[in-house]
């Protein structure tokens, strides 16, 4: 006689002819709540996790579109009036003071920390189609090999700017500063910075 892994069950008062198996014992101990009679020898496998999913873009608000005039709330340059050039798409802003006005260079920012104002500027003239995330990625550093190397670099190296960057910086803030200055008081009020008062209340401004 052959041994086989056949199984009887009732099935609405009838006997079932049914065959067992590591996957069928271990739903049938999962759903009656007793050990499995059957155990494979080798491990059964499992379908591993997967993280791989694609992500979704990040909302960008409506209140930041090009040419809006924005006030940073974080970073070294807190407080200052910028304008918006474009969403990036990290879901970050870029945004220039611009240079001349206020020292705020082409610069991503956190749409999280920024404030939306109703001023805007006419940026339509204002080309940034090459400027991408990959534009702001840091070189590798080369590190000196050996140990007189390693304790020869504690000291802080100041940031060199390309001079791709500085060109950049120069052809964008020429055509936003002509937009600017074809509007009053626009200029200054770029230069000048946000604050807040003793007894000013900024949920009831109007920005």
């Amino acid at each position: 006689t052959k041994s086989t892994n056949n199984t009887i069950k009732m099935t609405n008062g009838l006997r079932v002819l049914g065959t067992t198996g590591p996957k069928k014992a271990a739903k049938a101990a999962a759903t009656t709540g007793k050990s499995a009679r059957y155990y494979p020898a080798d491990d059964v496998p499992k379908n591993k996790h997967s993280r791989s999913k694609k992500q979704n873009a990040p909302k960008v608000r409506a209140s930041f579109t090009p040419g809006t005039v924005c006030i940073l709330l974080s970073g070294r340059f807190r407080g200052k009036r910028v304008v918006c050039l474009k969403a990036l798409d990290s879901g970050l802003l870029l945004v220039t003071g611009p240079y001349k006005i206020n020292g705020v260079p082409l610069r991503r920012v956190n749409q999280a920390y920024v404030i939306g104002t109703s001023t805007k500027v006419d940026v339509s003239g204002v080309d940034v189609s090459s400027i991408t995330d990959a534009y702001f990625a840091r070189a590798a550093a080369k590190s000196a090999d050996g140990e007189e190397g390693f304790f020869a670099n504690d000291a802080a190296k100041p940031a060199v700017v390309s001079d791709q960057r500085k060109a950049d910086q120069k052809k964008v803030d020429a055509a936003v500063l002509k937009a600017v200055e074809a509007t009053p008081l626009l200029k200054n009020y770029l230069g000048s910075n946000f604050t807040l008062g003793k007894h000013d209340r900024p949920h009831k401004m109007a920005f």
